[in-house]
């Protein structure tokens, strides 16, 4: 297991930081991001300090500010940490095909 340095709430603080630099770079403030995202600005104002958001509420600031690519990006080079995972994979990928067949 990989030691992680950061803490969640500073990961997520992070990830705030760099939203916001592209709403800025995008020339948004947060009320017309608010306005065209159907988020509150309560929520953005919120993330913005404290990292906080729902999952549902971040997917639409990102389709508003273009970057919606990194987030369906998420979880998709995932490697293998053990041999067991592989097998564990391939068991279920097998088990899968035999269903749909």
């Amino acid at each position: 297991m990989a030691f992680i340095w950061e803490t969640p709430e500073e990961i997520n603080l992070e990830v705030a930081k760099r939203l916001r630099l592209i709403r800025k770079r995008r020339g948004f403030s947060q009320e017309e991001l608010s306005r065209r995202s159907n988020v509150s600005y309560g929520s953005i104002k919120r993330f913005e300090t404290t990292g906080h958001i729902s999952l549902i509420s971040l997917t639409k600031l990102c389709t508003v500010l273009e970057c919606i690519d990194d987030i369906k990006r998420l979880f998709t080079d995932i490697e293998y940490r053990s041999i067991d995972e592989v097998l564990r994979e391939t068991k279920r990928l097998q088990i899968a095909k035999r269903r749909n067949d």
